[in-house]
């Protein structure tokens, strides 16, 4: 249905090649997610699947994308901006194939996605609906145009938990063949059936790729499996190779020393040796060649992040918060109702509610509240990072305002010990992946050594192999929290409290087993 054969593809921007000689074939039934770190092209495959005049401006292709006339429909990672003035109607209205639906038709998609069917017809503004509501909202106009095949950039973020069990049915549920990306762990455990692993090793210059035909437990432990077989295998030919090569240089350094001892005044033995270091030369040619094809260790594209510092902490019982709002409004429409809240340090909260609860309204201002104080340091990342970001800074003038020398290095001291090349740092924070700039915005905090961080969606743009990390590193975190979050695993590794935003206020929540 569709095949790709020997994919290329080049980033002009950084003269990096992201992909090379990606050959791979999308069954009926199959559930393919695309895994793998920030930056490593995952965005720009699907793009090239869809349309190659999405990525003509900055990347460059070669090798064969064959869909024998399959239709492909794309969401994309964030709606454009372009549609958030329109109303929901106007959206799919400018959708030609929307027109060809019948009523039939309509109540089926919206039977699908869990909506009402007047919700086509709303005259809601685009950029009013939540998250989850875009994420619906895209997918029900991807529907209208009756693809063969769909390619889903996150469809997962910014859903919340029921939505996100929602998207999980409805995976499962498809008739189409899907190609997915995702960083949320459950939803990829829970329905790929197909992992492609996209990988840059040796200081991201060496593109590589996995295809595995499994689900993603099974990948994992496979994967692990093969890691620790390889460094066993690695290390036993490494400790050969030296007891071998410690043999070899007594071997060389004898007949060096008898060269130099022998008389000129006997050839014959001086024939022998020369015929003897001719050999010693000859072994020391096969060891070079034995070396270089030994089993080298696994060259791992691991997931790094900074560690905040001790001095990070807040004493037991220290009054971050005590926050009260009679009403919680957006836009004139009122969310919820007696909204209180109280945090004391260390304490690691998280928000959770339903998609358009008024969560983001409510975090940004308790942000608003926090990042002014002076008795405690407080960070905030939001979920738009432009709120925080001055995208056209590099990533070194971001964490280094104020030009200084020693400012300088430490920034980019702390950018290359996770894994920003040279020239990602040159380029402007617009230019960065999500994960990239999600990173960029926690550096941040850990150099202004900040106590208090409020995280909207901490987690959503991390891959779910380096997830786990930025996971670590927040449960480990000494001072408070305040987040909100719908990453499952975030909720139960990293979260001490959990109170869910309803229209009555914040009410305490407990996670299910099934979490």
């Amino acid at each position: 249905m569709l095949q790709i054969k020997n994919l290329t593809i080049h980033h002009r921007r950084d003269l990096r090649t992201v992909l090379q000689d990606f050959s791979f074939a999308l069954q009926p039934g199959d559930r393919a997610v695309i895994i793998g770190e920030e930056g490593n092209g995952k965005s720009t495959l699907l793009k090239l699947i869809h349309d190659p005049a999405l990525v003509e401006d900055y990347a460059e292709w070669s090798g064969e994308i064959l869909k024998d006339g399959c239709r492909t429909g794309l969401l994309f990672q964030e709606l454009p901006r372009i549609y958030w003035p329109m109303t929901v109607y106007e959206y799919f209205a400018a959708i030609p194939d929307f027109w060809d639906q019948t009523p039939g038709e309509l109540a089926e998609i919206s039977r699908q996605l869990g909506f009402s069917t007047t919700f086509f017809y709303s005259d809601q503004q685009v950029g009013t609906l939540s998250g989850g509501e875009k994420v619906k909202l895209q997918m029900a106009g991807l529907l209208v145009t009756r693809p063969d095949v769909l390619l889903l950039d996150e469809p997962s973020n910014d859903l919340d938990i029921e939505t996100l069990e929602w998207l999980e049915g409805f995976l499962l549920s498809c008739h189409l063949p899907v190609l997915y990306i995702s960083h949320d762990e459950v939803l990829i455990q829970r329905t790929a059936n197909l992992i492609i692993h996209l990988e840059l090793v040796r200081r991201k210059t060496l593109p590589r790729h996995t295809i595995a035909r499994l689900s993603y437990d099974e990948y994992l432990d496979r994967r692990q499996r093969q890691l620790e077989d390889q460094t066993r295998q690695a290390r036993w030919e490494q400790r050969d190779w030296e007891a071998r090569e410690q043999r070899f240089m007594r071997i060389q350094s004898s007949v060096d020393h008898q060269l130099n001892a022998i008389s000129r005044q006997d050839p014959h033995g001086g024939r022998l040796l020369k015929k003897k270091m001719k050999a010693v030369k000859s072994m020391e040619r096969r060891f070079e060649r034995e070396k270089a094809e030994m089993t080298q260790l696994p060259d791992l594209e691991d997931a790094i992040m900074v560690r905040f510092p001790e001095e990070c902490s807040l004493p037991a019982g220290k009054r971050v918060l005590e926050f009260s709002l009679p009403r919680l409004e957006v836009s004139g429409r009122t969310l919820a109702e007696s909204v209180s809240l109280t945090v004391t340090g260390p304490e690691r909260l998280c928000i959770i509610g339903r998609n358009g609860a008024g969560k983001t309204t409510l975090l940004r201002e308790i942000a608003r509240q926090l990042v002014s104080r002076t008795d405690i340091r407080a960070g905030y990342m939001p979920q738009d990072y432009g709120e925080q970001l001055n995208l056209n800074l590099t990533p070194v003038e971001f964490l280094a305002p104020s030009g200084k020398k020693e400012e300088l290095t430490r920034a980019q001291t702390f950018l290359g010990s996770v894994r920003y090349t040279p020239e990602e740092m040159a380029h402007p924070v617009s230019a960065l992946s999500g994960g990239q700039k999600a990173k960029l915005l926690m550096m941040k905090m850990v150099l202004e050594g900040c106590n208090v961080l409020i995280l909207d969606e901490p987690t959503r743009n991390f891959s779910p192999l380096s997830a786990p990390v930025i996971r670590e590193v927040l449960a480990s975190f000494p001072g408070a929290i305040i987040s909100i979050s719908h990453d499952r695993r975030y909720l139960k590794e990293v979260c001490t409290r959990i109170c869910r935003l309803t229209q009555a206020g914040l009410e305490p929540f407990f996670l299910p087993d099934s979490y």
